[in-house]
């Protein structure tokens, strides 16, 4: 497994460490960070978890979740990123790693450009919460009920409840464990999957009752604006689960939805089918992500939207 081992000695070394997550987190992001965070501290290591853009209200429960800071003036021993593909989705967070004697990376992304001094990637893992498991396990960690809750928040939020390609044989045998720890399987998916607030209930329904179809409707497009947020005080979080449910749709083989974030720009995620590799477009547009995951910002224009579409009827060619 890449970088694994140089991951231990990195850690082992260290005794002020920052672990943080990218920008607009998910579930993998935040119960990573967690784990890894309450994980260490079992070490003695001084750790400062950050999230620039705080944490979204559903994983506002999570085991530690109030020790997660927005920014840390202070520098450290070692910088820890998770589920980054790159320094960019960092944000404001990388101020902090600029400043650190190391950088490690922790990713599973297929398609990433390297930033730190060390890497531990596993592109074959389905939740960098797997990974959190297995260095943990070879830092001699305890896997605790906090620890395991966490992790077991990134593998389910990742998997989508195990419904996706990326669950390997492995999942299953960490999850194992996880359960064997006290996690309580039921609640925690019930808490992700099955609760949602009155916003995300009428902001996801915009965004499928706007659907766009092209390409004989094997592509599935829509839009939310900033003033659709405002009107329902709504978050980006309450339409996470939208392109999900744009690519559940038959026919459909990619699924495309914009986000205004700000004036200027449009947050895009891009889900897919059949192994058709979105991450390269995201790519072109300064993103990444897996094959039939990924996401990248453009310009909030009707130009910008049109041509991006272009580049993605023609993965379908």
């Amino acid at each position: 497994m890449n970088g694994l081992a140089e991951a231990k000695n990195s850690i082992n070394a260290a005794r002020d460490i920052a672990i943080s997550g990218h920008i607009n987190p998910d579930g993998d992001s935040i119960g990573s960070l967690l784990s890894l965070g309450l994980g260490l501290e079992k070490l003695g290591k001084r750790v400062y978890m950050i999230s620039c853009d705080g944490i979204p209200q559903r994983y506002k429960n999570l085991p530690g979740a109030s020790r997660i800071i927005r920014k840390l003036d202070k520098s450290v021993d070692l910088a820890i990123s998770v589920d980054c593909g790159n320094k960019e989705i960092l944000g404001k967070t990388y101020e902090v790693f600029a400043r650190a004697s190391e950088i490690l990376e922790i990713d599973h992304h297929d398609f990433r450009r390297p930033f730190g001094d060390v890497c531990y990637v596993d592109g074959s893992a389905a939740a960098v919460g797997e990974m959190i498991y297995v260095l943990l396990k070879k830092l001699r960690v305890p896997i605790t009920k906090d620890v395991a809750h966490n992790i077991m928040t990134s593998i389910i939020v990742e998997t989508s409840s195990f419904r996706l390609p990326n669950v390997r044989p492995f999942t299953f045998k960490v999850c194992t464990d996880l359960v064997a720890s006290g996690v309580e399987f039921y609640k925690l998916v019930e808490m992700i999957f099955w609760s949602r607030t009155k916003q995300s209930a009428i902001l996801s329904g915009m965004c499928l009752a706007r659907s766009k179809f092209l390409k004989n409707d094997r592509i599935a497009w829509s839009i939310i604006r900033k003033s659709d947020f405002n009107r329902f005080k709504g978050k980006h979080e309450d339409v996470d689960a939208a392109p999900d449910e744009l690519r559940t749709i038959k026919k459909v083989d990619i699924a495309v939805l914009f986000r205004e974030n700000g004036k200027d720009a449009l947050r895009v995620s891009l889900r897919s089918k059949a192994s058709i590799n979105v991450a390269s477009i995201a790519e072109r547009y300064g993103g990444g992500g897996h094959f039939d995951v990924a996401g990248c910002t453009i310009p909030n224009s009707p130009k910008s939207i049109m041509e991006f579409l272009k580049h993605v009827e023609r993965l379908l060619e």
